[in-house]
């Protein structure tokens, strides 16, 4: 599994705490939203990085072992919780739950794709934020859209960028992923 990353950060070697250290360090210069894939050979370095990560607001997506290495996927907080959201049409959890029975509903889910490989709905189509301007004529007008991101927030954003492309049938989805119960599906193995 191939997952796409901003920054591949060598911490192989090195002992608590300075996995972290580096961590903290090659965070600072990503761009929010970004993703940082941590190679690190400490076994303790998984749980350590969960921690500091929830500590610091960053998202920890998770870690793939491969032999002695183990690579822990980090995506740098965005404060995307604290942005005003300005679509309309706006839907809950469980309400998406219901819909996805209904051979009507697509589930576009716009969250980077190291997010996408490690949760998300099944069935869900992958097109992150950043990609949806170009990728939108993938999308089939007829179908009810339900946007989802981690908040809620870049799928507002998503949804009105759709709805100015001539969807129409666009409902974005709060709080999304960051509070979904239903069922997942992981590309990791």
């Amino acid at each position: 599994m191939n997952i796409e990353v901003n920054v591949v950060l060598d911490a192989k070697g090195l002992a608590c705490p300075m996995p972290i250290v580096k961590t903290k360090k090659a965070i600072n210069n990503l761009e929010a939203g970004q993703v940082i894939e941590v190679q690190a050979t400490d076994k303790g370095s998984k749980a350590d990085l969960q921690a500091w990560a929830a500590s610091a607001g960053h998202e920890y997506l998770g870690t793939i072992e491969e032999g002695d290495i183990l690579m822990h996927f980090v995506r740098k907080s965005s404060g995307e919780e604290q942005v005003e959201r300005k679509y309309e049409g706006v839907t809950n959890n469980e309400e998406l739950e219901t819909m996805l029975r209904d051979e009507n509903t697509l589930v576009l889910d716009v969250r980077e794709k190291a997010e996408y490989a490690f949760k998300h709905i099944p069935g869900a189509v992958s097109i992150p934020l950043g990609e949806l301007e170009t990728k939108a004529d993938e999308l089939t007008k007829d179908k009810n859209i339900y946007v989802v991101c981690r908040t809620g927030t870049r799928s507002d954003m998503a949804a009105q960028l759709l709805t100015a492309k001539g969807f129409t049938n666009v409902i974005n989805v709060v709080p999304g992923m960051s509070e979904w119960s239903g069922d997942v599906e992981s590309d990791i193995k």
